[in-house]
């Protein structure tokens, strides 16, 4: 009746993984009992769980983000406290649970704290933004982010009830295979991806769509601020790339449930074939990643320096180039595979060719600092921090772009560093500075300065001490995923390496305390205006937090110049001599819906990969009948009467008037400086 599932699922020999879920499901049960007894339920349910406020997804996305930060950073300090133990000894980590560990911890960190991370930034942001009260499909947008966090609690399952996948956070065949992999942890990676995957496909076609077809009078594509063209780019490569990585996790399904031989060893497989695909998908993802990072820096950099963003149409020009040629370089992830001499030197070209767009971005934000007052605010100094630091990834990875070197360097530590040198100093970087950015925006207070500062310099000390010896491992023939070794010589350098990893547990607690310590305070942090950094970009000229309907009147965007004034001549827009004419708003009604829909592809997914029969049939048919009953709803929209429009938005007016008072008063001062 319940196919694989057993009491021997759970694992009740090894202590760490019974301990670690114990925990969790303690912290859990806290929160929902403090949930109950607040009487926060309703509130919670009709505001947050079925909203479909693009603003309310967004911050939803991000606290996902942060969850599974915790989560699969916990995997980063079990790694490297195991191999700071491991010479000459087993350490505390058996083999076949660390192999689970570096897996879990790959997967969580690219597809559920990165991705969450970026796409909560661009939801939130991006429409207020494009001066819109929405993005194109509102209900979609639930079920997007609902499918997302329904991947990341299967992944999160696997540590109760079975055991994640032993094989690396891409599932190399022929490994990933029934015959290598009996067990259901490859499973788990693959129905929580899909699932996720999905969710994360429609999230970028919603995106692409409002991005393309919903914006303000006269906001045209060549006054678009910087961060919409970054978020343009993800997500026009998210609707190309992902439905690679959904059919190749399709093929490696078949060939488990159904005895397929797309990759497998023999009946006309080929491996191979699976390693094109995956990175066919994968090298994509990482700027999929890192464009909505680099378009936070420039919006960052901009209103912290006060200036115009420096070479706007060649950041532009930038941007879309990298997202051409990010399809183009796949292959160098497996120079070493045997496709010749002749492919390793294409991809090698191609691959360092696309670092000179990325070092235009780089000259342009430098371009953009001289001759600005440049505020030094936490979010100013992650954006610093990460240009030193991601030039630093860039030039290994230019290394790395070079077959011979790739040779020499390729599967060892070298290859982790550089990776982490990307994904943490650009991607990571990234979501903080926005979140810092754009907490004020979301919540109407900002975040404590003192603290953000202290968590940045640990993060940043940190990170140099995690993984700098991690490049002089790979130089000394150190390869990954060692669970142990034998080389006295490469201890102190691990050592050295499990000490930044505290370090920057550090800067997580101090960001954990600014977080506490901003919402206790946060009657004294309250900036009226609503705008407390003197913004360049329309999100800031509504109050904030934002009305559910952004913007009482559409801001009609003038002038040919993007950014220099820009705030202004939107502020007026919203503040003409007349009383303007308010008129009602129709907003789309929530909906659980895509909570419901995650909640039966949850019950799928664990059928699936228990081979419970009767249990898949329940969550399909439960999923087509919320597909359905969603579908002949009545009514679909709520409206919001004019003279409640009016009522708030002339609440606001005021403060808006204090915003451009105070810019001017600003800019006058500056100009007597000057």
């Amino acid at each position: 009746m319940f196919g694989k599932l057993t009491w021997q699922a759970i694992p009740f020999d090894e202590p760490i993984a019974l301990g670690a879920a114990a925990l969790i499901g303690l912290v859990l049960c806290a929160v929902l009992v403090w949930v109950i007894v607040k009487g926060y339920v309703p509130y919670l349910w009709r505001e947050w769980i079925t909203s479909v406020d693009h603003k309310r997804i967004g911050v939803m996305y991000c606290v996902l983000a942060m969850i599974m930060l915790l989560r699969g950073f916990i995997d980063a300090l079990m790694m490297r406290s195991q191999q700071a133990l491991a010479l000459h000894a087993p350490g505390y980590l058996p083999p076949e649970h660390y192999d689970q560990i570096f897996s879990a911890h790959g997967t969580i960190m690219i597809f559920f704290v990165a991705m969450p991370f970026v796409i909560g930034l661009m939801n939130f942001a991006v429409p207020l933004q494009l001066g819109v009260r929405d993005v194109a499909f509102p209900t979609l947008n639930s079920v997007s982010f609902w499918l997302t966090a329904a991947g990341s609690f299967l992944v999160t399952l696997s540590l109760v009830v079975g055991e994640f996948a032993r094989t690396g956070w891409l599932a190399y065949p022929p490994l990933s295979e029934l015959t290598y992999s009996p067990g259901v942890g490859v499973d788990y990676y693959l129905w929580a991806l899909e699932i996720s995957g999905i969710g994360t496909l429609m999230a970028g076609i919603n995106m692409a769509t409002t991005i393309l077809k919903m914006r303000a009078p006269g906001l045209s594509y060549t006054r678009m601020p910087v961060f919409c063209w970054t978020s343009l780019a993800s997500n026009l490569l998210i609707i190309a790339a992902f439905p690679i990585l959904t059919a190749v996790l399709s093929m490696l399904l078949l060939d488990r449930y159904c005895g397929f031989h797309f990759f497998t060893n023999d009946a006309g497989g080929n491996p191979m074939m699976f390693v094109n695909l995956i990175w066919a998908w994968g090298h994509p993802e990482v700027y999929i990643l890192i464009l909505p990072a680099f378009g936070v820096f420039s919006e960052v950099i901009s209103t912290f320096s006060g200036k115009p963003l420096f070479g706007y149409r060649s950041m532009v020009a930038a941007t879309m180039v990298i997202c051409i040629l990010s399809f183009m370089v796949w292959l160098h992830h497996f120079f070493t595979m045997g496709a010749g001499g002749d492919v390793n030197g294409v991809f090698g070209i191609m691959s360092m060719v696309i670092a000179v767009p990325t070092g235009v971005k780089v000259f342009n934000w430098l371009f953009t600092m001289y001759g600005g007052r440049i505020r030094f605010t936490s979010a100013m100094l992650w954006s610093v921090g990460f240009m030193v630091t991601f030039v630093i990834g860039g030039m290994s990875g230019v290394l790395l772009a070079v077959p011979p070197a790739d040779f020499a360097l390729h599967n060892s530590l070298f290859l982790v560093a550089h990776f982490h040198n990307v994904i943490i100093g650009g991607v990571l970087f990234g979501a903080l500075a926005g979140t810092a950015y754009w907490f004020p925006k979301a919540f109407g207070f900002t975040l404590d300065e003192r603290l953000g500062k202290a968590a940045f310099w640990f993060w940043l000390v940190g990170f140099y001490v995690a993984f700098m010896p991690l490049y002089v491992l790979g130089l000394m023939g150190m390869t990954r995923r060692m669970q142990h070794y034998d080389q006295p010589e490469w201890r102190p350098w691990l050592l050295i390496a499990a000490a930044g990893v505290l370090l920057i547990l550090t800067g997580i607690a101090l960001q954990v305390a600014q977080l506490f310590v901003s919402i206790r305070t946060r009657n004294q942090r309250r900036d009226p205006t609503g705008d407390p950094w003197d913004g360049r970009t329309l999100e800031w000229t509504t109050a904030s937090p934002p009305p559910v309907f952004n913007f009482a009147i559409y801001p009609d965007v003038t002038g040919a110049e993007p950014y220099s004034g820009m705030k202004e001549r939107a502020l007026e827009s919203m503040q003409p001599a007349q009383e303007p004419k308010y008129e009602a708003i129709a907003i789309p009604r929530n909906t659980p819906t895509g909570f419901v829909t995650a909640f039966f592809a949850v019950v799928t997914g664990f059928a699936m990969i228990w081979h419970i029969w009767w249990l898949v049939t329940i969550g399909l048919i439960g999923a087509y009948a919320t597909f359905v009953a969603f579908a002949w709803r009545d009514v679909g929209e709520t409206e919001i009467p004019a003279e409640e429009v009016a009522r708030i938005d002339r609440a606001t007016r005021e403060v808006r008037a204090a915003a451009l008072r105070r810019t001017h008063a600003r800019q006058h001062e500056q100009g007597q400086s000057a």
